[in-house]
Formats: C-alpha cells, structure tokens, sequence
C-alpha cells in the first residue's frame, strides 16, 4: 500500500486497551505548515535513513538494470525524501513509475520538475481543458462523475478519466495552500478548487482531506472534522480489513487503487490529532507502523497520541470532581508505559538516522521527562526489542549486498 514495505507483525504494538479517554489541547500539524504555529512549528518533514542519497540511487540503479522496478522505487522514493528537490531523483522516480505502467504519475513527477507557482497553476488549468474536452467525446467515461468509486476507475489507463480531473483540481488546490498562499485571494481559490475536485469524485479520500486541513486552516473546526471523517471512512475500513483478512494480499490488490499514500496518511494521523479524534489516529498510525516501522515522525506521533489520551482522561476526571477508579489507574499506566516506548524509538531512531528536525526532538525529549524518561534498555519496550526488525527485510538483504 502507498508503495511501502510491509512491516513485520511482530513488531506492532498492541494499543487496542489504551483507546479511551485521553489528551486535550491541539497540535497544529497540517499541510499548510500550521506546525510553525505550535511546538514543532518550524519542523522540515523528512524521511530519516540510514544511507546517503548516492547509495541509495547506486541500489536503485541496480535494482533497474535488474528490472526490479517495485524495489527499485522504494529506493528512489527514500532517496527523494532526504533530498526532495534532487532533479536526478524526480527523473529516476518518473522513469520508475512508466515503467511500473503508472503513465499518470510519471507525467506528474516530471511536470513537478519543471513548473511551479503560477505557471503550474496555468498549465494544470489547460490540462484540465484537454481532458473535459477529451470526455466530451468519451462520454462513457464520465458516467457517474460524481459518484465514481476510487477501485472502478484505472489511474494506470492512458485515456482521461473524471479521476484525472479530480486529482488535477487538487494540485491546483495544493499549490493555492502552499506555494501562493500568501497571495490576494489565495483561500477562496483553494476552496474554489478543492470544491471542483469534490463534483468530480464526491468521495474522493484526498479531496475530502484537502478540504478538512483547508477548514481547519480557517478555524472551522466542525465542518473540518465532517469532511475529515468522510475521508478516513472511505479508506480505513477497507484497511483494516485487509490486515484482518488471511487473503489479506488479494484485497490489497482490489482496493490498493484508493488507499492514499503512505504520506498523505501521516497528515491524516496529524489532522485527526488536532481534532482531537485520538482513537482513530492510534488506528492510522497503527497501520503506518506495520508498513514502515522506521519512519521517527510515525513513532513520535504514536507517543504524542498516547500522551494526549491520558491529559484529556486527567481533564475529564478534574471536572467531575471525583478520585481515579483503580480501571482507571491502569490504564493511565499502560499509557504511560505506551508514550514512553514510542518515544524512547523515536528518539533511538532519530540519532541512529541522523534526522535533522530539531522542534521535533525537542518535543520528545520534553515529552520523556515529563513521563519518566526513557524506556531503559532491556525493559518491556516493544520498539527496543531485540526481535523487533525493520519493516522491509527485502530492502535490508539487498542493501547488504
């Protein structure tokens, strides 16, 4: 999913019992950079890795030359989240995804390398153009606009599809929140845009998530949350299930088409923090961690998470005046217990990684000595253990190699 690693199950950590009451306050992460208005507000999100960006590209090289294309981008993409702008980068990925049959991404990578600001916002409006005219006289691919279901529609197909005009109206909308947003008029437009999106796929995940963080972004914090539970609704379930089920490969297969990507869900994990929606956050960042258990933001948000679960239960429990049950008692335990093992990892991750987020760091490290400090070695910590492995042992073997 996402084009991730699957991680291995024995290193999920069982959270089911710590879902109840917990944290208050908000953490203002969002795509519009909304961290620079709270602790971690001026952190660069970068994927940590252990290898540099040349060795990386050495492995993917090889790993084309052996038509391992699959592998071959798990490369690449780590590569381009330690040097997002690196143009050799960007046109190894493009390549990668033509040759994986993923035309539409590949055009997108190689449009990024070219066009921003503006001229981008011009030449995804005559994109736009082309393809409605090119419905026009396809008509049967637009029946259903509206209502189009993600798996229906093959984002791998050369010929237009109203999924194309969905997604074209998000750049748009991306560009308007990140790029321009400082200009004249910037909001109404990303709303103009994002609206457009939504008449072309009603429940599109990445649409309806764009429209949340937009809301937020405004202080409309219950119409954002609607619109970022319909979002989470389109996709979570279905994962869930996936890992449920035994066939669990096959359904992958069926619905991987509109799961968003691995990224797009840590900004979900984060939007639903600030919503104070904690229990579905353990469930997405849960998932996150069974993908790629070496991702320092996915372990941090999973200790902040459980942090706020226990300040929220401490909230609720001095406004009704009355002493902690014993229930209750434990599981402020075990929360604690939680918070301190995912942070002990992130911040293990963090050195050994060489991460470079230092709000970030000095979040965690805040957080551990508010809580007791960190999971001393040997003790009952589930990211330390010594059968806790890396989420790829693919990506692993061949890099030793």
């Amino acid at each position: 999913m996402g084009g991730q690693a699957k991680g291995k199950k024995k290193s999920k950590v069982k959270r089911k019992d710590l879902r109840s009451k917990g944290g208050s306050g908000l953490i203002g992460l969002s795509p519009q950079d909304r961290m620079k208005l709270k602790m971690h507000e001026k952190a660069k999100k970068k994927t940590a890795e252990k290898y540099t960006v040349e060795q990386l590209l050495e492995k993917t090289e090889e790993c084309m030359d052996s038509l391992e294309f699959e592998m071959a981008g798990r490369f690449c993409q780590r590569a381009l989240e330690l040097e997002p702008d690196n143009l050799l980068t960007l046109d190894m990925l493009g390549h990668i995804h033509s040759e994986l049959g993923d035309t539409q991404k590949a055009k997108e990578i190689s449009f990024c390398q070219i066009h921003t600001g503006h001229e981008a916002i011009q030449y995804y409006t005559k994109g736009i153009e082309i393809i409605l005219h090119t419905l026009e006289k396809h008509p049967s691919t637009t029946e259903g606009a509206g209502a189009a279901s993600p798996q229906l529609q093959d984002s791998r197909s050369e010929t237009p599809t109203v999924m194309d005009v969905c997604v074209a109206y998000c750049s748009v909308a991306e560009i308007y929140f990140t790029d321009l947003c400082m200009e004249e008029g910037a909001g109404d437009k990303c709303r103009e845009a994002i609206e457009r999106a939504l008449s072309y796929h009603h429940d599109n995940p990445e649409a309806l998530q764009l429209m949340a963080s937009y809301l937020f972004s405004t202080e409309k914090h219950q119409e954002g949350r609607e619109y970022l539970r319909r979002s989470v609704s389109a996709w979570l379930p279905a994962l869930k299930q996936i890992d449920a089920s035994p066939s669990g490969q096959d359904m992958e297969d069926q619905t991987q088409s509109f799961i968003p990507p691995y990224e797009s869900r840590i900004t979900t994990a984060k939007l639903l923090i600030e919503a104070e929606e904690y229990e579905t956050a353990v469930d997405v960042l849960e998932g996150l961690l069974e993908e790629d258990d070496e991702v320092v933001q996915v372990w941090y948000l999973s200790g902040w998470v459980c942090y706020l679960q226990m300040d929220r239960a401490k909230e609720e429990k001095m406004k009704e005046e009355r002493e902690q049950t014993v229930e209750e008692g434990e599981e402020k335990e075990a929360l604690v217990e939680a918070a301190r093992s995912y942070l002990t990892r992130a911040k293990k991750l963090y050195v050994k990684l060489c991460c470079d987020d230092s709000p970030m760091l000095e979040h965690i490290e805040q957080l551990l000595g508010e809580l007791g400090g960190e999971v001393e070695e040997g003790a009952a910590d589930p990211a330390g253990d010594d059968d806790f492995e890396p989420s790829s042992d693919e990506e692993e073997d061949v890099m030793e190699h």
